[in-house]
């Protein structure tokens, strides 16, 4: 009998943790990204593994504090933190819900808005994907996401 509620308390802990890594898998980063992009006719982003380690090491540097200082390396950058159960696709929701305040004629960010995550995220020449999640010291949860090449160029629109 004891055996059997050891294995029950550990089948239940196993429940308890798989949602949290399926919530926050590689197909999570791509999937909410690529949806936005193919809504403006823009190809799909793949995992890459090299722009993910970048971004790992990144995010890993920002743990003590959580500040969203961008990392000015050479990739396109979207970075996004939050509290509680902050996962993959609740930073993703944030950077793709700018997306009212971009306009497309003036290729410019309306109403005193940021629009430039959902600009990143739909930019046509950025192709590659490679993104980290990880709990800060203050006990916030913090995204960062690299796009390689990066976009947000000056007078370009990104499709």
């Amino acid at each position: 009998m004891v055996l059997s509620n050891i294995s029950l308390a550990f089948v239940c802990l196993i429940a308890l943790v798989h949602p949290s890594h399926a919530q926050n898998s590689q197909q999570d980063y791509l999937n909410g990204q690529n949806a936005a992009r193919a809504q403006v006719g823009v190809g799909p982003l793949t995992w890459n593994n090299t722009v993910a380690a970048y971004a790992q090491n990144y995010a890993n540097s920002r743990i003590g504090d959580c500040n969203l200082i961008h990392s000015n390396g050479p990739y396109g950058e979207n970075l996004a933190k939050g509290t509680g159960s902050f996962t993959v696709a609740n930073a993703v929701s944030l950077w793709v819900g700018e997306k009212p305040y971009y306009d497309y004629k003036s290729n410019t960010c309306v109403g005193g808005q940021d629009c430039r995550h959902y600009t990143q995220v739909v930019w046509r020449k950025s192709i590659h994907l490679g993104c980290a999640r990880v709990f800060c010291k203050n006990g916030w949860w913090l995204v960062s996401c690299n796009y390689d090449p990066p976009g947000n160029y000056i007078g370009e629109r990104p499709y």
